[in-house]
């Protein structure tokens, strides 16, 4: 029997993840994960002051609900990303992990620009390019392997909503 077949496996959904994948699937997971830590950083101090004093729209979700939500849309991004990642060193599969990177910078950088520095003027225009960097990561991914695009429209469906209520505390502040 190989190496490989030897080694325990990783169940995940219909896959069994084994040796180096589930190493990279650990790895997807963790480092997405990190960007939403890394963002708390500048999020988390803002809130109980800055965030609390501004005028917000009825359709302000309570606070609670967003550490989880992003908890669980940074868990399906490492997923997707790793879904793509197992793929043929290709160009296109280094393309489409190129433009996850770009979101994921633009997702850091959206917390730092609208929490850090306090400007949600600057949060808008991070926010679309943050939108428009997530719909290129799901069409290159929807080439590659379409459950990992999908895997990303929740996130989509997420950022459509926080770019709305980002206009929206902009307009009112």
């Amino acid at each position: 029997m190989a190496r490989e077949e030897r080694q325990e496996s990783l169940l995940i959904g219909e896959y069994a993840f084994m040796g180096r994948d589930s190493l990279k699937l650990a790895a997807s997971v963790v480092a997405c994960e990190l960007v939403g830590v890394a963002g708390a950083v500048f999020t988390t101090p803002a809130i109980p002051g800055w965030y609390a004093s501004l005028s917000k729209p009825w359709f302000t979700p309570p606070g609670w609900v967003f550490a989880p939500v992003w908890t669980l849309l940074y868990l399906l991004m490492g997923v997707a990303a790793f879904r793509v990642w197992r793929l043929p060193n290709r160009r296109e599969r280094n393309r489409a992990l190129g433009l996850f990177g770009v979101q994921l910078f633009l997702n850091f950088s959206w917390s730092l620009v609208f929490f850090g520095m306090r400007s949600p003027a600057l949060g808008v225009a991070i926010i679309v390019l943050l939108w428009l960097a997530v719909a290129a990561t799901m069409r290159a991914f929807l080439k590659l392997d379409r459950k990992a695009a999908w895997l990303l429209a929740p996130y989509l469906a997420w950022v459509s909503f926080a770019a709305l209520l980002n206009v929206a505390v902009w307009m009112l502040n």
